[in-house]
């Protein structure tokens, strides 16, 4: 038995997931506008720990979430990880946040582009098949009329950021899907355990989360 904690804090979801064999067992998670990682997280992993009835111990791996996303949440999600995995001296697996987005989309044609929020016009996306084989590297892009206009075929569009690109992709096979908002440790729990079965892991010591933009610290104008 492989039971996984996966850990999702890239975007305004804080979310914890305890898997056995990559599947599910328990999940918690909330979505907040002022970014409670910082006091939920910790918090959430207790109790799943407890409600499972399983110990520490008995965990195998951490997953987490590797970006791209908010600078803050994932620090916050690999610091807890990285900690985790050295008390346990387990291995770290890192997940693609926007493949754990696509996950969450049940299609049998067409294309996945799941968008994550970059501030302004500007998401970071990539693009998947319907059986979540990459079509499409991670981009930092912004988003106009012309975005995406050479794709024929269905594009399901998911994320944070479909309200404020509905009025700039506007194409007739474009189709978003607002129900979906944001990634979840629960769809982590499948991609988590086939890296486990590859030892597709990372090194503790030196991983770093995926920012694909570098982080600017502004100072006020007051």
């Amino acid at each position: 038995m492989s039971y996984i904690l996966n850990i999702e804090t890239a975007t305004k979801n804080c979310s914890v997931a305890l898997a056995k064999d990559g599947k599910t067992l328990l999940c918690k998670e909330i979505a907040e506008e002022g970014y409670s990682h910082a006091e939920r997280l910790h918090v959430f992993i207790e109790e799943i720990i407890a409600e499972s009835g399983i110990e520490m111990k008995d965990l195998v791996a951490i997953a987490v979430s590797q970006g791209p996303g908010s600078y803050t949440g994932l620090r916050i999600g690999v610091s807890a990880a990285k900690g985790l995995c050295y008390a346990l001296n387990i291995p770290l697996i890192a997940i693609d946040t926007l493949q754990t987005l696509a996950s969450k989309v049940k299609a049998t044609d067409g294309l996945i582009v799941p968008m994550i929020d970059a501030r302004r016009m500007e998401v970071y996306s990539a693009i998947f098949s319907a059986t979540l084989e990459r079509k499409r590297e991670v981009l930092a892009e912004i988003i106009d009329e012309n975005s995406f206009a050479n794709f024929s075929e269905k594009l399901y569009f998911i994320g944070d950021c479909n309200e404020k690109c509905k009025d700039v992709l506007t194409k007739e096979n474009f189709i978003f899907l607002d129900e979906i908002k944001y990634p979840s440790a629960n769809e982590m729990s499948a991609l988590s355990f086939d890296k486990y079965k590859k030892n597709d892991t990372v090194d503790v010591a030196y991983f770093e989360p995926y920012y694909l933009k570098d982080f600017l610290v502004t100072t006020s104008k007051k």
